[in-house]
């Protein structure tokens, strides 16, 4: 077997022919679902993957490739055309936080602003469309100069989803991997209400009453509360590890686990991997997690606590020290 581990490309998984199970039907239940997304799930249940497959998926191009073909042998080619004219069809804005994990509001900033900058750059032609203005133009060019300020910043992603569909006359798809990352780490280094303050208004601008805004998913490790950073978007449905939609499509499924033990000859280890690995309930499903599974048929069957060391718990050591008697008592 071949297992992309740590590979959350979709393309470099499809094109390097690697063995993965098969999610694709993900994509109906996004099309099915509500304006603006958010599903949060824990860390290593397969977030940005999903994420980079929903790219792959909408786009006619990413990186300059085309994504035809990429699709052919999976779950969703056989969901009909009314999911199929979807492929290919859209702008898609890709944007991931899941790296800025900063000391201070100010360096922060900075590689959130870089994060823009790369994604303004994917749509750099727009500075030579016939189908923007002048000033349109010009507030481009500022931010891949890095000359907008921060309250033009928070514009950024509405305006080049107003761009995109003056250009394209197709509105466009937001994707938002891990939007909570930086805002985690502001709680933890003290500057919370200064990036709490520049993604409410980034978010509110781009996806609260945005004519030009066709579906937007966003993906994170918690739900920060909808007062603080959510207020005002009514038109946004969270999706919890509570909630039993999308709970089969992050983790894997006792089938999915099966049919991997079985390709790499470890059916005997079936009941050790499921005493090991089995038992999270997300949803209406009891899922494994994946970075658990794959490693371990990586190492032909060796039992180890795989996902221990692959995060800072560092948010839940704080809030359990600062919690009162009363919850460490009953917490324990």
């Amino acid at each position: 077997m071949r297992l992309p581990i740590g590979q959350s490309d979709f393309r470099k998984i499809i094109d390097g022919k690697f063995d993965f199970v098969d999610k694709s039907l993900l994509i109906p239940q996004i099309l099915d679902g509500a304006e603006v997304i958010l599903i949060t799930r824990p860390r290593r249940f397969g977030k940005t993957l999903n994420m980079s497959m929903l790219r792959y998926f909408f786009a006619e191009t990413v990186d300059g490739q085309p994504t035809k073909g990429l699709f052919d042998n999976l779950k969703v080619m056989q969901s009909g055309e009314e999911v199929l004219k979807h492929h290919g069809h859209y702008p898609v804005i890709f944007l991931s936080f899941r790296d800025i994990k900063e000391t201070s509001f100010a360096s922060a900033y900075q590689k959130i602003y870089e994060t823009i900058i790369r994604v303004y750059s994917e749509f750099a032609y727009l500075q030579n469309s016939d189908l923007l203005l002048d000033h349109q133009k010009d507030f481009f060019r500022s931010v891949l100069q890095q000359k907008a300020n921060q309250a033009q910043l928070e514009t950024s992603l509405l305006l080049l989803t107003d761009y995109l569909f003056k250009h394209h006359r197709v509105k466009p798809i937001v994707l938002i991997d891990e939007y909570d990352t930086p805002i985690q780490s502001g709680f933890l280094n003290g500057y919370y209400n200064e990036v709490i303050g520049f993604f409410r208004g980034l978010f509110g601008a781009a996806l609260k009453d945005n004519q030009h805004l066709s579906k937007a998913v966003m993906t994170g490790i918690m739900r920060v509360s909808r007062e603080s950073l959510f207020s005002g978007l009514n038109n946004i449905k969270a999706y919890s590890v509570l909630h039993p939609k999308f709970s089969s499509f992050f983790g894997f499924t006792q089938e999915e686990v099966d049919q991997l033990l079985s390709k790499a000859s470890l059916q005997n280890k079936a009941s050790a991997v499921k005493h090991w690995y089995n038992g999270y309930q997300i949803g209406n499903s009891t899922l494994y997690n994946p970075w658990s599974i794959v490693n371990c048929i990586e190492d032909e069957g060796t039992l180890q606590p795989f996902w221990i060391n692959t995060s800072d718990n560092a948010l839940i050591k704080d809030l359990l020290l600062k919690s009162s008697n009363d919850f460490k008592s009953k917490f324990e």
